[in-house]
């Protein structure tokens, strides 16, 4: 599973021109979900979103995270994060997971979500979205949860 976490003042996104999900203070979190993924990853992805430390504490340092500061969160499915951009001009997305897994694996990150954080938003699976966000610092960090590796 891959998430692109972004640290925001305020996110929003929008289907057909009508807001569907936003936030104020939080993370903006596009989400991933790539062949041979699993419930584990997405759990394992989730909680580090919830735990990772990209808030300021009193000194100025990266301390706090996303439940210490009580922010929201904004999941939006992004399969495009899967891309293989190696060679050539355009991107490939082989590496994606199906779409049926890549909804069921997002929905539940959202069930886990919702079961775990008071502030959560998403996107819309499968949906031509906009996304606005303020990018506060800027921060972003690309976190990603392989799934276990099999032996033949």
């Amino acid at each position: 599973m891959i998430g692109l976490l972004q640290r925001v003042s305020a996110a929003s996104v929008s289907v057909d021109g009508a807001v569907i999900g936003a936030i104020g203070r939080g993370l903006l979190v596009l989400v991933c979900a790539e062949k041979g993924d699993t419930e584990r990853e997405a759990d394992a992805l989730l909680g580090k979103l919830l735990g990772y430390r990209v808030f300021s504490d009193e000194a100025g340092k990266m301390n706090r995270s996303l439940a210490d500061v009580e922010g929201g969160l904004l999941l939006v499915p992004q399969f495009t994060l899967a891309a293989d951009t190696r060679s050539g001009t355009r991107p490939s997305f082989s590496p994606a997971a199906a779409p049926a897994d890549g909804r069921r694996l997002f929905d539940h990150a959202v069930r886990q979500a919702r079961a775990r954080h008071a502030i959560v938003e998403t996107g819309q699976f499968g949906a031509d979205m906009q996304v606005a966000l303020t990018n506060d610092g800027p921060v972003t960090f690309w976190l990603r949860i392989d799934p276990p590796k099999t032996s033949a």
